[in-house]
């Protein structure tokens, strides 16, 4: 059986129409495909797609007007290949993101031990917050060829942010192959944001390739992933029960809109977020009375720069807090967050790279 002609999309499309096929026992069309799958390309791309899966023997129309159905070709091809190759990827998958949930635990570790400190210190509402860089571009990639199946991808982004990634490939690679992609992505991956790494300029350099565009996919998953982990902040709370201490939080219903604004996080998310005019000194946030969420409520905060991203450590409270004890605790606080990393006790690994 001769599959060389089947693209990853191809692949994927087949896979697709044999999972629906077996589960609904009707014809599959690009709509569907399109909106239940969500593979990413238009219906139009997608027809063209089952037209050459079905000029190649894979699919059949049982009628001109209906959806496709595998062929005998199209399901022995699923259960030979696709199948198989579904299993490598769940399991490339699941070894990714163990290492994501290791690094991430990390980072929660961070966040929450200090949220804590600030609770436990403060007998307000501890909150330690992860900013993200926003829309992220990488300006410049360079490589370097470790070994015939690794390389080296460094990533330059903005504001003199450089990542590096190791990237394992079960193919040989070749000095000049890794040239020609290199000078590929910082031809059409530049400048762009995770939102424009489409299919279309995937597909697009896996033409440009040739016979390593397999080494696409996984580069550019890499590429994507550590913008995405650029992109993305975090919040962390501890402590929200003492807060039921003080009088101004007796009255349910202010307390429960305080509640609100705690849980979905976006409020103080955007808070420190706006109030973040520069790593140094402390920030205070008190809310008004056309802030239903916080008129009664404080937000003290500190920011501290840990390898290039910035952790904010601070307390929620009411407005009548002990301000001078506060910001002692933050300053003392953030002091020893920064020497601990600078000696190296806070993993860099759960941190960064």
């Amino acid at each position: 059986m001769d599959d060389s002609r089947l693209t990853p999309r191809k692949m994927q499309i087949l896979r697709a129409i044999v999972d629906a096929h077996i589960n609904h026992g009707e014809p599959v069309g690009s709509k569907y495909l399109s909106k239940e799958v969500h593979i990413s390309a238009s219906p139009a791309t997608i027809r063209n797609e089952m037209a050459e899966l079905e000029e190649m023997g894979y699919l059949t129309q049982p009628h001109t007007s209906a959806g496709r159905v595998p062929s005998e070709l199209g399901y022995r091809y699923y259960v030979d290949a696709l199948v198989s190759q579904y299993s490598n990827t769940k399991s490339e998958i699941d070894e990714i993101n163990q290492m994501l949930r290791y690094k991430l635990t990390e980072m929660d570790k961070i966040l929450s031990e200090v949220s804590k400190l600030a609770a436990n210190f403060s007998d307000y509402t501890g909150i330690a917050f992860k900013s993200g860089f926003g829309k992220t571009r990488v300006i410049q990639y360079k490589s370097v060829l470790l070994s015939p199946h690794e390389f080296l991808l460094v990533m330059s982004f903005e504001g003199d942010i450089v990542k590096t990634r190791t990237i394992h490939t079960p193919f040989s690679l070749t000095e000049d192959a890794l040239r020609r992609f290199t000078e590929a992505a910082n031809m059409y991956l530049v400048n762009l944001t995770c939102d424009g790494i489409t299919m279309p300029i995937i597909v697009k350099l896996e033409a440009l390739m040739g016979s390593s565009g397999a080494m696409v996919h996984p580069t550019v998953k890499v590429i994507y992933e550590t913008m995405s982990e650029l992109d993305s902040a975090d919040v962390k709370l501890d402590g929200v029960t003492k807060l039921l201490n003080y009088p101004e939080y007796s009255d349910v219903s202010e307390f429960r809109n305080l509640l609100n604004v705690l849980e979905e996080k976006d409020k103080l998310m955007d808070v420190i977020s706006q109030q973040s005019t520069s790593s140094d000194g402390i920030h205070v946030y008190i809310g008004n009375d056309d802030d239903a969420g916080m008129k009664n409520t404080t937000l003290i905060f500190k920011n501290v720069n840990l390898g290039g991203k910035q952790l904010s450590v601070g307390v929620i409270g009411p407005k009548r807090m002990n301000y001078q004890k506060v910001i002692e605790m933050l300053n003392s606080l953030a002091l020893g967050i920064d020497r601990m990393f600078c000696e190296g006790n806070l993993l860099e690994n759960g941190y960064d790279d």
